[in-house]
């Protein structure tokens, strides 16, 4: 059980230590021998963990969806009125992207613009479907509870993940007049007009 633990606590940090280097040096800069050096292992007990740096960069964004996918499942959770669960949701998108940045660079510099590294068996949502399922189950019981408009899945989804991920951008390049965090009631509060019945 133990030995169990340890090698997952050492494959998280494979991950964390290659998503960063991912996002600081891009993808096709950051080799195998720059993870293992960064978290002091051999090469070849890297591929101990990972076959190659493809699986490696689609591990990453799995682990990462995962991350939030669970952020989100205890949201829904809540014994709390729908606006607040926006706001909730506002408020725990905005945390992971100050408190794991290298995630959030991860998703802008290597997932969306190096799409050809994600093409078998990470196409569409498939790498990300844990985030996905969750947004989806999300609104799915504020529409059946009366709290949202019943409306198709992807334009909520993207009314939803648009501002989010605009936001986080914009304080990512130092643009908001404001620290991040000072936008969570008027974000949330813009998602809830758009979302409610």
């Amino acid at each position: 059980m133990r030995r169990k633990t340890l090698k997952e606590q050492k494959r998280l940090e494979i991950i964390r230590v290659s998503c960063k280097l991912f996002a600081e040096k891009g993808y096709y800069n950051t080799t195998i021998p720059d993870i293992a050096q960064a978290v002091g292992m051999s090469v070849g007990n890297v591929y101990n963990y990972f076959e190659s740096k493809e699986e490696l960069a689609k591990e990453i964004m799995m682990t990462v969806s995962n991350w939030v996918a669970e952020r989100l499942r205890k949201i829904e959770e809540l014994d709390i009125s729908y606006k607040e669960k926006v706001k909730h949701f506002v408020k725990s998108f905005f945390e992971i992207a100050i408190e794991e940045p290298e995630l959030i660079n991860y998703f802008l510099r290597v997932f969306l613009i190096n799409r050809e590294i994600f093409r078998d068996g990470c196409e569409g949502f498939v790498c990300v479907a844990s985030v996905i399922t969750e947004v989806m189950v999300f609104l799915t019981s504020g529409i059946e509870k009366g709290a949202f408009r019943n409306q198709s899945f992807y334009p909520a989804f993207t009314t939803i993940m648009g501002p989010l991920g605009g936001m986080v951008f914009l304080h990512k390049e130092g643009l908001l007049d404001k620290p991040l965090m000072d936008y969570v009631d008027e974000v949330a509060e813009n998602l809830w007009r758009a979302l409610k019945a």
